[in-house]
């Protein structure tokens, strides 16, 4: 399987990832779109937006990289299209995540995992840190970390 890592840099691209988005978390799973756009929603020194394309050149994955502290990325927003969900852009998706926040200087890698994929960060070498699941957005969570 051929995939091309995409570090967003353009309006457009961006634009892109927020369209996978919307389909996985506001049409998929009812996220409200007003709790699923924010202020990280941006092109910014503060944010690294990165999509996966296939090799028929579709947008397939999207996540972002943001700041959680001066050692810590946390990773957010990892969406991959449903039709898409078995191929293993999930897992090229959050390497690539965690590649880009090696190159930030970062050491470690925090997630928010909606606990249906806690098996999948598992697997991906993150442990959970939360001792309960929690609510974000009406979808339990744990928060699970890596050291990168």
């Amino acid at each position: 399987m051929a995939a091309e890592i995409i570090n967003v840099t353009t309006k457009d691209q961006l634009q892109q990832g927020l369209d996978i988005r919307k389909k996985v978390f506001v049409e998929e799973q009812k996220v409200p779109m007003d709790l699923e756009i924010d202020e990280y929603d941006v092109i910014s020194e503060a944010v690294h937006h990165i999509l996966v394309q296939n090799e028929n050149g579709q947008y397939v994955a999207t996540g972002r990289v943001i700041y959680y502290n001066n050692e810590t990325a946390k990773m957010q927003r990892i969406a991959v299209l449903e039709d898409h969900r078995k191929g293993g852009y999930g897992r090229i998706l959050l390497m690539a995540m965690e590649k880009r926040a090696r190159e930030l200087g970062l050491a470690y890698s925090i997630l928010d995992a909606q606990c249906q994929a806690e098996q999948f960060y598992a697997k991906q070498g993150y442990e959970t840190i939360s001792k309960e699941p929690f609510d974000d957005a009406g979808i339990p969570h744990v928060r699970m970390k890596k050291t990168l």
